[in-house]
């Protein structure tokens, strides 16, 4: 068993503190939006191919789109394969939530000796805990120590020097890195031999709406020629989608324009809050339409937002919908 539960089996439950409705009139379900705006706040699951960078797959992604922006949700080293999020356009401005929604990998380890399979076991049960990284020599980042969790090392089989294993772990975490230090353990030394990512974040390789570039240059032709929305679903989601791991917190229609213009969120906005909020944790501010908001740090926890009256309850971080998607009911100040 690991030792923390990465993010997606962390269970969490919606508790409501008060009731209220949404006009019709204002915003709109994420999966309604209009062909722009569906692209604007999209998400692409895409199946990164060995070879090219992340940067030259979500480049030749903004290419064939014909987008302004584009971003992706980590990096990969140009032969490692797998999930890599696309973020388009707008939707930018929430790949950093999904750096804290952890990744995995199935990696193939090459030892460079001999060990039996349960020593090989026993070592890497070892890892699954916070371990200490220095980044290696070819990392993007700055070559300093730091810490990063391993939530779960699932040993698969090994065949001779072939150790296949599955790793659960936090953002930023180096497989390659991990491997060179599995190996000095064992005792032989070991190399990253293959790698692939099946999951980061919400997205993993088995889910239905997992694409390579071929479908999104298909899909997005598809829906140049005929300009049927539907054709847009087919490699494209919604923004919201990265955000599912993020506790969340629901606020009425008449705190969302003030959010909109960076104003923190206070007791009386909020409508229902997700349980696993914690005091400094990272919390996604949603509509009762299910729109995201903003992101945002979270001053108090669960329990303390369901039973403060008034007061600021999260501080924000990155607004995420437009001004004036929601009508102004609040009051910039006092005058004379």
């Amino acid at each position: 068993m690991p030792r923390t539960s990465p993010p997606w089996e962390t269970k969490s439950e919606l508790l409501v503190k008060t009731e209220d409705t949404t006009n019709p009139k204002y915003g709109r379900n994420p999966n309604e939006r209009p062909a722009e705006d569906y692209i604007r706040y999209g998400v692409i699951n895409l199946d990164k191919p060995a070879g090219p960078t992340s940067h030259e797959v979500a480049a030749w992604t903004k290419k064939i789109m014909h987008l302004t922006r584009i971003g992706h949700g980590g990096t990969l080293d140009p032969k490692v394969t797998g999930v890599l999020p696309i973020t388009l356009e707008d939707s930018t401005k929430i790949v950093q939530a999904l750096l804290h929604s952890g990744k995995e990998y199935v990696c193939v380890m090459k030892l460079h000796g001999d060990a039996t399979e349960e020593h090989v076991k026993n070592v890497l049960s070892e890892f699954e805990d916070v371990i200490y990284q220095r980044p290696p020599l070819r990392a993007s980042v700055k070559r300093q120590l730091r810490t990063r969790r391993i939530y779960y090392i699932n040993f698969m089989e090994m065949d001779g020097r072939n150790v296949l294993f599955k790793v659960g772990c936090e953002g930023g975490t180096y497989i390659r890195k991990l491997c060179y230090d599995m190996g000095e353990i064992i005792g032989c030394g070991a190399h990253m031999q293959e790698l692939r990512r099946t999951r980061a974040g919400p997205y993993k390789e088995d889910s239905g709406n997992r694409v390579t570039l071929h479908d999104v240059a298909y899909w997005f032709a598809e829906w140049q020629e005929k300009k049927q929305d539907k054709i847009l679903h087919e490699f494209i989601q919604p923004m919201e989608t990265a955000l599912s791991l993020i506790p969340k917190i629901v606020v009425r229609d008449s705190a969302v324009d003030a959010l909109c213009h960076g104003a923190n969120l206070t007791a009386p906005g909020v409508l229902s809050v997700e349980s696993n909020i914690a005091k400094g944790s990272m919390a996604a501010i949603f509509t009762l339409k299910g729109e995201a908001v903003a992101l945002a740090k979270a001053i108090l926890s669960t329990e303390e937002i369901l039973n403060a009256n008034h007061g600021t309850v999260a501080a924000l971080q990155r607004v995420l919908m437009p001004r004036g998607t929601y009508p102004k009911v609040w009051k910039s100040g006092n005058k004379g």
